[in-house]
């Protein structure tokens, strides 16, 4: 059977009862059969019983928490079963070694600009964006700080913003990014998105052997998964822009999708909806890998890259970031 992620909308209550997950809402009792389920996405407000999370731990699935507002609030993470003592000394080794980090931490910066770059040609308003990475990228190597290169990685996104807001109807323009809240419409999109696809990392890395909480280009935290944010630069222009650029672009969302809430704008329950049943076709989709020579999903391809960098940290050959050829 080929798992899926679920994700629940609705407030209730995840129980178990023999060896079947249940979802309670209003009444109405859904099963959850566990042998299908990869991970579990809550954005209600759902009470889940102490059976049913040790039952979810013996089967290793996470369970990720999203807040009334649709923000990633945290995860259940189940114990992991894959770690590997010597990858962790040498995911560990990679932190400490100065030069090691910044590598890549460069790397990452790299991956993400060159899947910007892409985007922009794709939707033709690359405006002399090729050129200025270049530029960027010189400076980008003189960094000897990682305050240095997130620094420059945000000027890089900042170009990319006003070269992406001329492919943009009106109305949904970006004009500034905007978090936490949100200021207009696409900002509450791109936020609601990348929320998404952070919490999507998290499981690939939990089926893999790297620490989730060793990372590179961001600092490390006690309440984050950091390893993910670093992968999410790779992911968030070939995912979470494309996705937001379509939706809105083929009217899938609209301006009656959203709310004013909080000082901000934020997406409606119907919106979330809407984002996540394209987000999960999304992530189901093939393309053909070029190396592989086969046809993996969008999903499969943040595994991929986990792969790529744990042989890095090996010393089995060099990473190098995810560049979409798709």
């Amino acid at each position: 059977m080929r798992k899926r992620s679920k994700t629940i909308l609705s407030d209730g209550t995840l129980f178990r009862r023999e060896n079947t997950l249940y979802f309670e809402s209003r009444g109405e009792k859904k099963p959850f059969p566990v042998e299908g389920i990869y991970d579990i996405y809550i954005y209600g407000h759902v009470s889940i019983t102490s059976q049913a999370l040790h039952f979810l731990a013996q089967k290793g699935i996470a369970v990720h928490f999203f807040n009334h507002y649709g923000y990633y609030d945290g995860s259940f993470y189940p114990k992991e079963s894959l770690h590997s003592g010597d990858l962790v000394i040498k995911q560990a080794e990679h932190y400490l070694n100065k030069e090691k980090r910044l590598k890549l931490a460069r790397l990452f910066v790299v991956g993400s600009a060159r899947n910007m770059e892409r985007n922009l040609k794709r939707w033709k308003v690359s405006n002399g964006f090729s050129s200025l990475l270049n530029e960027l990228f010189a400076e980008l190597e003189s960094c000897k700080r990682i305050t240095e290169i997130m620094n420059v990685e945000a000027r890089i996104r900042q170009e990319y913003y006003a070269r992406w807001d001329e492919h943009l109807p009106e109305g949904f323009k970006i004009v500034k990014r905007t978090r936490r809240p949100p200021q207009n419409e696409m900002n509450a999109l791109i936020s609601f998105l990348n929320s998404r696809l952070y919490a999507t990392i998290v499981s690939e890395l939990y089926n893999t052997q790297l620490v989730p909480t060793v990372s590179y280009l961001h600092e490390p935290s006690e309440r984050r998964f950091s390893l993910a944010l670093d992968l999410s630069e790779i992911f968030k222009p070939i995912i979470a822009d494309r996705m937001a650029n379509r939706l809105v672009k083929q009217g899938i969302i609209k301006k009656a999708h959203f709310r004013g809430e909080l000082n901000g704008i934020l997406l409606t329950k119907e919106g979330m909806r809407k984002v996540i049943e394209v987000y999960h076709k999304e992530m189901k989709t093939s393309v053909r890998h070029p190396k592989l020579k086969r046809n993996v999903t969008k999903q499969r391809l943040i595994r991929l890259e986990a792969y790529k960098l744990i042989r890095h940290l090996l010393g089995v050959a060099e990473y190098e970031p995810l560049v979409a050829w798709f």
